[in-house]
């Protein structure tokens, strides 16, 4: 198991009602799975996961099913929302 950190941007940061969370897994879908039954989260969360990109120590998953996407302890996975304007 690793333990390190999940940090929420925008619309994220507000489904989740908080910034920044631990996480202790093994995997991406672990720790998302994890973070999506913390404190009663629903579907919002949920939905802007399925629409978020994540980079895990800055690297981008990308297309990569989150299962194959190993964690590391110590590590920060960023979620990224679609963001507006540019």
């Amino acid at each position: 198991m690793a333990k390190g950190t999940i940090r929420y941007w925008a619309a994220a940061k507000a489904a989740a009602g908080t910034h920044e969370e631990p996480y202790d897994a093994v995997t991406l879908d672990e720790a998302l799975a994890a973070a999506a039954l913390r404190d009663g989260r629903g579907g919002d969360f949920r939905r802007v996961l399925d629409r978020s990109s994540f980079l895990v120590d800055g690297d981008p998953v990308g297309g990569r099913p989150h299962a194959s996407v190993a964690l590391p302890d110590g590590g920060v996975v960023e979620v990224l929302p679609p963001f507006a304007g540019g």
